[in-house]
C-alpha cells in the first residue's frame, strides 16, 4: 500500500493503528507489515498511547487538506477490507 505522503497521519489513523496492537493482540511488526508503516512508528504511538499523548503527535504540523483527509480514509477503508478478507 501506497503511504501517506509525508508521514501524515490523522489522529483516528493513530488511534485505530494502537487499537490493533492492544485490542486485537497483533504485534507491531505484524501491524507494521499490513498498515506499511515503519515498525518505529508503530511503537511511537503505542508509547504514547500508553503515556495519553497520542493525541497531541503531529499538533505543530499543518492541517491536511480535504482531498488528503479523504485519501487517508479511503486508505484506511481498503487496509480494514483487505485485513476482513484475510482473516
Amino acid at each position: 500500500m501506497e503511504r501517506i505522503p509525508q508521514g501524515r497521519y490523522t489522529k483516528e489513523f493513530r488511534e485505530e493503528t494502537v487499537k490493533l496492537v492492544t485490542e486485537q493482540d497483533l504485534s507491531a511488526p505484524e501491524v507494521s507489515r499490513r498498515l506499511d508503516l515503519p515498525k518505529s512508528t508503530i511503537v511511537s504511538w503505542l508509547k504514547a498511547g500508553r503515556a495519553g499523548k497520542l493525541g497531541e503527535i503531529g499538533k505543530q504540523r499543518r492541517q491536511l487538506s480535504d482531498v488528503e483527509l479523504e485519501l487517508a480514509k479511503v486508505k484506511r477503508e481498503l487496509v480494514k477490507v483487505r485485513m476482513e478478507r484475510d482473516t
